[in-house]
């Protein structure tokens, strides 16, 4: 985290894009006693496969709250997304060369 002051004086944070990534990791439970260690919304039995795919069909962030998990927040949601860029992030690809 950088911390500086703004051009009132007052103390401003930053978080890094690193740690932003990190931030989602006590959000999301990994547990193989729970829907057979597939992750979940700390908390919660929501899977993040399910929040994700709300997010695929285009549901904002409130309305996935709102209409389908009120027991989740919104920070919830991100996490879930945070944690599927992260996947990706780094996936190993292989590539077969001809």
């Amino acid at each position: 985290m950088h911390v500086h002051m703004d051009s009132w004086g007052v103390e401003v944070s930053s978080i890094s894009e690193a740690e932003k990534s990190m931030d989602y990791k006590h959000r999301i439970n990994i547990d193989s006693r729970r829907h057979f260690g597939k992750p979940c919304v700390a908390g919660t039995r929501i899977l993040v496969e399910q929040v994700l795919e709300l997010i695929q069909e285009g549901i904002p962030f409130d309305e996935i709250i709102t209409y389908y998990y009120s027991d989740l927040t919104l920070e919830d949601v991100k996490a879930c997304a945070a944690y599927a860029t992260d996947l990706v992030r780094n996936e190993e690809i292989h590539l077969e060369t001809s």
